[in-house]
């Protein structure tokens, strides 16, 4: 099956402002990703049940190599502190596989239903500007993987780099901004890669089951041309998106994006409903 011109050119566009907002916030990009691939799947007229699921599992494996050109940038400013990194990964792996197992299960309305009202409460968390104070020092190996599981889970369900999670914890635990964002970048890794193995996993599990039922140049819930196409200019913005963090205020891109996710996050809504 031919894919149009204007699907290519969608899927390139689309990866210029999610690898520009991944470098910039220490995020994966999965909010922007979700609703737009949501919108084109839709207009591809891919199987009205599974359009979520795909648009979440193409999310989670792009998000895999933003990540790895994102913390590569914020590596080179030191501003990943690997040893949280090391700490957090076992607990995210275990929490990511099972996370995205049971967005596979879950039916597309109510698990979009949950999409769109997180990203609700992460564009008021960035609108508002929202920072925990900062009182306390970081946690114990089992309590840092237990964090690790629960940022792990939340992440896959909706298709983040868990940023949204993990910088907020790290402030809150005495950690600088700079190397909080920087080490975001960095576990957002492990989150890409273990989610998306779930979502390939889970697909191919119902794809044997239900044969198909799913768009062809699909690997499991991942859309390989979307992927490609994104991956193609997100790796190069995320660099930027990580190198403007270290030379420019960000709290009124943070407006900017949040108002832009109010935007996505509604006529996602409204479909659903």
């Amino acid at each position: 099956m031919e894919i149009a011109l204007e699907w290519w050119l969608a899927y390139l566009a689309l990866g210029i402002v999610v690898g520009f907002f991944a470098g910039l916030f220490g995020i994966g990009g999965g909010l922007i990703m979700v609703p737009v691939l949501t919108f084109l799947f839709t207009a591809q007229h891919f199987p009205p049940e599974k359009t979520l699921h795909l648009a979440l599992g193409t999310a989670m494996a792009c998000i895999a190599f933003t990540a790895l050109s994102s913390l590569r940038t914020h590596h080179i400013y030191t501003a990943v502190n690997w040893s949280v990194v090391k700490h957090l990964t076992p607990g995210i792996v275990l929490g990511t596989l099972l996370g995205s197992t049971l967005a596979s299960l879950a039916p597309a309305r109510p698990l979009g239903i949950f999409f769109a009202l997180f990203v609700f409460f992460a564009a008021t968390q960035s609108l508002l500007d929202v920072k925990p104070k900062a009182s306390r020092s970081l946690p114990g190996k089992l309590g840092m993987w237990a964090v690790g599981g629960i940022i792990g889970g939340i992440s896959s369900m909706v298709s983040i780099g868990g940023g949204l999670m993990t910088i907020p914890f790290l402030t809150f635990c005495n950690v600088s901004l700079r190397h909080a964002i920087g080490t975001a970048a960095a576990v957002g890794f492990p989150i890409a890669v273990a989610g998306a193995i779930g979502y390939a996993a889970n697909g191919m599990m119902y794809a044997a089951a239900m044969p198909d039922q799913l768009p062809a140049h699909s690997l499991g819930y991942i859309y390989l041309p979307a992927l490609g196409g994104i991956v193609l200019t997100s790796v190069l913005t995320a660099s930027l998106g990580a190198k403007t963090t270290h030379v420019l205020p960000t709290k009124v891109l943070k407006k900017v994006f949040a108002v832009f996710l109010y935007v996505l996050a509604t006529k996602m809504l409204i479909g659903l409903l």
